[in-house]
């Protein structure tokens, strides 16, 4: 289980001995950006769209797919319609949510053209703003 940013940035360490992978978005996301996000002082700057985030989901997916690991995302992440098309442009084929989010999730991946996403997720993925991202998400959603 990837949930902190040491085991994302070390994957290809361990990569050989491992028959799949999980990435935890809620942890990952919390202990990357050193954010309680049950803490309501705080919980504002949880933002799974953090350029830091993205880097590390981008670069255990790359290492995974290098030696044909699968890997799954889970937490709030992979339950986000809005998401779904950015984590498939990324190379994400594995969601783990909660079952009221599937359908929704599964329309949106229905919807999409793997091929199509790929360049307009690394496009996304070199932007160094979260609004900027932001606004290129909406458009790669539109």
């Amino acid at each position: 289980m990837i949930e902190i940013p040491a085991a994302a940035l070390a994957v290809g360490l361990f990569l050989r001995r491992l028959d799949f992978l999980s990435i935890g978005t809620n942890d990952l996301i919390q202990y990357t950006l050193a954010i309680d996000r049950t803490d309501e002082q705080v919980a504002a700057l949880y933002d799974p769209l953090h350029p830091a985030v993205l880097m590390l989901i981008a670069h255990t997916l790359a290492s995974a797919e290098k030696v044909n690991i699968p890997v799954s995302v889970c937490g709030e992440m992979a339950g986000d319609p809005e998401l779904t098309r950015l984590l498939l442009g990324m190379g994400l084929r594995i969601f783990s949510m909660h079952p009221s989010q599937i359908l929704k999730v599964k329309q949106h991946v229905l919807k999409s053209d793997v091929n199509d996403l790929a360049p307009n997720v690394r496009k996304i993925l070199r932007l160094d703003e979260p609004g900027k991202l932001r606004e290129a998400l909406e458009k790669l959603n539109g």
